[in-house]
């Protein structure tokens, strides 16, 4: 990275959320028999778990305190991030009942203040060694005029996705749901948003999805997205792990002979 990249990345991190709400607590239930011993955000690729490369990702965008709720084999995911530094992880523990992707962030909300925060998925990652793609959200964020900022890939772009696409983007960068035909060359929602807090404050206390929250706000115009460039894996099955695994070494040898 240049100086004056470098620089420039430094200071989105001042501008950028410093709070984050790490989504840990799924069972991984297509990627049995391996997530009945580990849970799934503890799982390695290329010798690095994938709650890791999510957290460092949050670290290298400026993010000091994570919020991680954990349901499945909890004492693992809680004694591993207790030996994390930097950024900070508390933890949301929802073992006595799963809340879903939208209930887990309201049950956080109390620590994650009134601040606009990442949203992460801990079971996907990129490869994005000077954290350009989050510090790219941070300059495009507005809360003027959006609630959500989603970080979406092409399907080109994507290693290990099974599926169509999620969401169509306009010029302007809103957002509407791909159906029909259109899913098949649609961006791909990759796990990471930027939201208000202010969005949840008539959202339901127990277990919903996220998705009430998208179709909500592409009704009020107010749901955006940003289309990555950095290569974007999901690891969904014990053969997608393996293909992971190829993928990262191949991206290694690669940015190694540039």
């Amino acid at each position: 990275m240049s100086g004056k990249a470098a620089t420039d990345t430094r200071e989105r991190r001042k501008a950028g959320p410093k709070r984050a709400m790490v989504l840990a607590a799924g069972l991984g239930t297509r990627l049995r028999p391996i997530t009945l011993t580990t849970p799934k955000p503890l799982v390695q690729v290329a010798g690095r778990s994938l709650l890791d490369r999510g957290l460092d990702q949050l670290e290298r965008a400026g993010v000091t305190l994570a919020i991680a709720n954990v349901h499945h084999l909890p004492d693992q995911i809680i004694a591993h991030c207790a030996q994390r530094k930097r950024p900070r992880v508390l933890i949301s523990d929802e073992r006595d009942g799963l809340l879903d992707s939208g209930g887990g962030i309201v049950a956080a909300l109390p620590r994650l203040g009134r601040r606009a925060f990442f949203i992460l998925n801990a079971d996907t990652f990129w490869i994005d060694p000077d954290g350009v793609e989050l510090a790219r959200m941070v300059d495009i964020w507005s809360p003027r005029r959006m609630d959500m900022l989603l970080m979406l890939v092409e399907p080109g772009n994507a290693i290990g996705h099974s599926g169509g696409g999620d969401f169509l983007i306009d010029q302007d960068g809103r957002l509407t749901r791909a159906k029909g035909e259109a899913r098949a060359t649609a961006p791909i929602y990759a796990g990471v948003i930027i939201a208000r807090p202010s969005l949840f404050d008539a959202a339901p206390a127990g277990p919903h999805s996220l998705n009430l929250h998208f179709d909500r706000l592409i009704s009020q115009g107010r749901l955006f997205g940003h289309v990555m460039t950095s290569p974007w894996i999901t690891v969904g099955t014990p053969e997608g792990l393996a293909e992971a695994e190829s993928a990262v070494q191949r991206l290694r040898r690669e940015r190694q002979s540039d």
